[in-house]
């Protein structure tokens, strides 16, 4: 149960409104300080009092957390038998009995129109046909959710999908107890002529505790470190680097030599070599790869490993799609409240006005 979603979900969709100033931040905080040292002094007494009383709270929340935490580990255990019963039919190692196949489709293909299943019944015949060609397991299983989960594909590029078609299985493993608060994410890989890694890994570390500088911050784990894992590429197999070949010209003698150099490159296989936070801080950029990275790593954990065959089918993008539906709409409800009238902007030629500015919210 991610509770610290459920926390930010309930401040978007509750009636938690920020109200908008024009007041500088600074300002604004200066501007609260001053009210509360106004207050009287008995009074500031007892709100420091109560101050320490949420602290107080803030460390049970993380105590919480911490049980939360081990409580996920525990039922991981009991998911693990049927993730592994997963794997072995993907990858095509045992054929599911006939009872294990059963599942209720027929009120699924009463709601396809009548051109979707004479298209479907043609598939299935061409498919039924071609029975000598019948592939092992499930083809492509993690490749096609991959392309299909817009957060992934984002990561994917052409020369990564033939690596990923051997790609067996992705699970995740939580600390044991005693240990510092992590998971991690395993990548489980068929032998194939690019690397000779079976498994490749990202660590994720977590922190469940109020800061000791900002101790009301606190809503809950989270990650404040990683950790990949080195690939063992074949050679000429790496697809994180490209080779560039250059002419150099000797200034002396006047001769040409060709050099080649190897150069970063996009791919997904970056994952497992993640940018590390300078102790001197980190820029914008470098904060937002981070956070990214993060949110990826929590993706996999949360959603696509726990609900791998409902990303494959595409059910699970459905769900994602109205929930992100649902929230635009919401938001959008928000702005004529607050704004009241639609102004009227006149009417809107392309061929004399340039088009409006998308607005996108960060």
């Amino acid at each position: 149960m991610d509770r610290k979603n459920e926390k930010s979900e309930a401040k978007g969709k509750g009636g938690n409104k920020h109200f908008q100033s024009d007041k500088p931040e600074g300002f604004l905080q200066a501007e609260r300080i001053l009210n509360f040292h106004l207050l009287p002094k008995t009074v500031k007494r007892r709100v420091y009092a109560l101050k320490r009383l949420q602290l107080q709270s803030a460390n049970i929340e993380a105590k919480f957390y911490e049980e939360v935490h081990e409580l996920e580990r525990k039922y991981a255990g009991l998911y693990q038998p049927n993730f592994d019963k997963r794997r072995d039919i993907v990858a095509g190692a045992v054929e599911p009995t006939d009872e294990e196949c059963e599942w209720q489709s027929d009120r699924e293909e009463e709601e396809l129109a009548e051109d979707l299943q004479k298209k479907a019944a043609l598939e299935e015949k061409q498919a039924d046909s071609a029975g000598a060609d019948d592939p092992r397991g499930v083809p492509e299983f993690w490749l096609t959710i991959f392309k299909r989960v817009d957060m992934l594909a984002e990561m994917l590029q052409e020369h990564d999908e033939p690596i990923l078609k051997h790609l067996q299985d992705i699970t995740v493993k939580f600390s044991e107890p005693g240990q510092p608060m992590s998971f991690t994410l395993e990548f489980y890989f068929e032998p194939n002529s690019y690397f000779s890694n079976t498994v490749l890994t990202k660590v994720y570390k977590m922190k469940s505790e109020p800061d000791a500088e900002d101790p009301f911050s606190f809503e809950g784990p989270e990650i404040i470190d990683c950790e990949g894992c080195k690939i063992d590429w074949h050679k000429g197999k790496d697809v994180t680097v490209r080779i560039v070949k250059k002419k150099q010209k000797h200034k002396g003698r006047g001769t040409v030599r060709t050099v080649t150099k190897e150069v970063p490159q996009e791919s997904f296989f970056n994952f497992f070599n993640p940018e590390k936070a300078s102790p001197d801080g980190m820029d914008v950029d470098l904060d937002f790869t981070l956070t990214t990275d993060f949110e990826i790593g929590h993706f996999f954990r949360e959603r696509v490993i726990p609900r791998a065959v409902l990303y494959f089918t595409g059910e699970a993008l459905e769900d994602d799609e109205s929930y992100e539906e649902e929230d635009l709409e919401e938001g959008e409800e928000e702005d004529l409240d607050d704004e009241g009238e639609e102004e009227d902007e006149g009417d809107f030629d392309p061929t004399k006005d340039p088009p409006p500015a998308e607005c996108k919210q960060q």
